[in-house]
């Protein structure tokens, strides 16, 4: 099998993916040469990266095993990426889930890894638009919106300017949720290591990918919770949102406040 084997047709393999880019960070095996050089100068100017993303994965563990035992059953999961090991379905396991992602490689993977599980599917959409997803008949046949959902949104707000109105469409999605449902989110952010930052978004940029890192402020990613109430510890550094010691923390202290995460609840029409 070549390297292109497993690429779906029509896919412009001269791009960079996000995703697969991330899958590459987390030592995957479905990127391609070009997104490697993407990660590999994302490594020159943000020699952390690796670890950044470790940790957001650590913290999805730590959220949904959470959220599981807070009761909560079903899990829509956007921006979801390429499979890995750790998924919701595998965290999980008792769970209905929905992955959906704009990338059709990490989308027609996700297919493959759910064959014959019933309790999951993968959807090929765009978190920018709510009533989209939200009517897909893989979502509206697998979940349950008189009931509570976790909409996970993991690394990927990040990806949307603020001309594109995240808080509304977010908003959109919380307005279809029943009371009880969480929102998940985690969003870099150039707080801290500012140059650095700047360099790693421009890098970004001259990749010729797609997307573009937009960076927000703590006050700006607490702003994406509107109409959520923020469960403890409120929005914080990834490595401190309930660290349990497996593979939660970097060695160098500016990495585990580098993205910032939080779990908000949708409250009843009256309040808790």
């Amino acid at each position: 099998m070549t390297e292109l084997d497993w690429v779906p047709d029509g896919i412009d393999v001269s791009v960079p993916s996000v995703a697969r880019t991330y899958d590459y960070l987390l030592g995957g095996a479905h990127n391609l040469a070009v997104d490697r050089a993407m990660g590999d100068r994302m490594l020159e100017v943000l020699p952390g990266a690796r670890d950044l993303v470790r940790m957001n994965r650590a913290f999805l563990r730590r959220a949904v095993t959470h959220l599981v035992d807070s009761g909560i059953t079903q899990f829509l999961d956007i921006g979801s990426g390429i499979p890995t090991v750790g998924n919701v379905h595998e965290i999980a396991p008792r769970a209905k889930v929905v992955y959906v992602d704009k990338d059709p490689v990490a989308v027609a993977h996700g297919r493959l890894l759910l064959t014959g599980v019933e309790r999951a599917a993968a959807v090929r959409a765009d978190l920018r638009e709510p009533e989209d997803v939200l009517s897909r008949p893989e979502v509206v046949g697998l979940l349950d919106f008189d009931r509570p959902i976790a909409l996970l949104a993991l690394l990927v707000v990040h990806f949307s300017p603020d001309s594109e109105d995240p808080v509304g469409y977010l908003g959109r999605y919380r307005d279809r949720l029943a009371p009880g449902s969480r929102l998940v989110i985690s969003h870099a952010t150039a707080d801290r290591r500012v140059d650095t930052m700047r360099a790693a978004a421009a890098t970004v940029r001259r990749s010729n990918s797609r997307d573009q890192l937009v960076y927000r402020s703590h006050a700006e990613v607490t702003a994406l919770f509107a109409g959520f109430e923020l469960e403890e510890p409120g929005v914080t550094g990834c490595a401190l949102w309930r660290p349990d010691g497996v593979g939660a923390v970097s060695d160098d202290p500016d990495d585990n406040t580098q993205v910032y995460v939080g779990v908000g609840r949708k409250p009843s029409a009256g309040g808790r």
